[in-house]
């Protein structure tokens, strides 16, 4: 009988130490990982702890918007549309209007013609993080522009916006308007990259120094933004914008708000009506880094993916919700 319950005993305290065990390892294995992807981004200059930072940001706006995104997307069902050509590759192919209205017209080499020739990747492809995990389109998106964005978590929100202004720019030669703050208030110019400049940071102190002779690639454009997405975020973006007012709404406008948390979606074509009613479609990135996605409007599954802002006091988006007065543009 003795033998008996020492027996159970035994059993008992192995059972107790294994699930203790594993407890420990499970724990001590999560800590690593967070190690791991803190020395991940490299800390070169600095820009690992930016990055580092950017995330814990994010996470702060995952957490606060949550509770908004999901009552936004549960009220969403995917639908096709007889306003989604599946065989066209950019954004003005794949997005055709709604009966009544015309695409505004867009100036031959501006910047509304370059988004609303962005390619798109294939009809149905699911929009990619960085590490190559799909994101799920359920409520959220129906297109994902074909874009490049690496496997760093660099390509977020502002950072896709910033992307896209510099890739026009870089694409018209503007390589002189080039150039973007950091949080700092550091301004970081393409044009002292291209001259062989690189940038130092150490906290706040920011400054340029000369590491490479003179070149302009599109792998040292990309370098350079790649510096520009780990130092700059929303709060520096929205800065640099000039407020503009809902009734004088342009492909290109962004709405935006500046801050941790923070967030900002692009207009990438309108369109307007006889009695002139505009219509428009946004795109965004978000967090984790991820490729930019054709939003589905949340609002109004009658005109989806088509936006419109009449008899609207706030724009609500499938991840966030915007005031009307948050409608900002660049200078130029």
């Amino acid at each position: 009988m003795n033998s008996r319950k020492i027996l159970i005993t035994a059993v008992i305290l192995l059972c107790v130490l294994y699930f203790a065990g594993s407890y420990i390892l499970t724990s001590t294995k999560n800590e690593s990982n967070l190690i791991y992807n803190g020395n991940s981004y490299g800390n070169t200059d600095g820009e690992g702890k930016a990055l580092i930072d950017k995330d814990r940001q994010d996470n702060a706006q995952d957490k606060e918007q949550y509770s908004d995104r999901e009552i936004v997307t549960q009220k969403n069902t995917v639908r096709e549309k007889e306003y989604i050509n599946p065989e066209g590759m950019t954004v003005m192919e794949r997005y055709l209007l709604p009966e009544g209205f015309e695409r505004m017209e867009a100036e031959k080499g501006s910047f509304a013609e370059f988004l609303r020739k962005q390619k798109l990747k294939p009809y149905g492809q699911k929009a990619l993080y960085y590490d190559g995990r799909e994101k799920p389109s359920l409520g959220i998106y129906n297109g994902v522009l074909d874009v490049d964005i690496g496997n760093r978590d660099l390509h977020q929100c502002a950072d896709a916006i910033m992307l896209l202004r510099a890739e026009y720019l870089y694409s018209k030669g503007k390589f002189e308007e080039i150039a973007f703050d950091f949080v700092s208030g550091f301004r970081a110019e393409y044009s002292k990259w291209m001259e062989g400049y690189r940038i130092k940071v150490n906290g706040n102190d920011v400054k340029y120094y000369k590491a490479t002779d003179p070149s302009n690639t599109y792998k040292d454009f990309r370098k350079y933004m790649d510096m520009v997405m780990a130092y700059a975020n929303t709060l520096s973006l929205e800065k640099e914008l000039k407020a503009v007012d809902t009734k004088d709404i342009e492909i290109g406008d962004v709405f935006i708000i500046g801050g941790s948390p923070g967030h900002v979606v692009i207009v990438m074509d309108m369109a307007i009506s006889q009695d002139n009613k505009k219509i428009f479609l946004l795109a965004q990135s978000y967090m984790p880094a991820q490729q930019t996605q054709i939003l589905i409007n949340p609002m109004d599954e009658s005109i989806s993916p088509w936006y419109s802002l009449e008899g609207k006091d706030r724009l609500i988006t499938p991840e966030w919700t915007f005031g009307l007065d948050q409608i900002r543009r660049f200078d130029s």
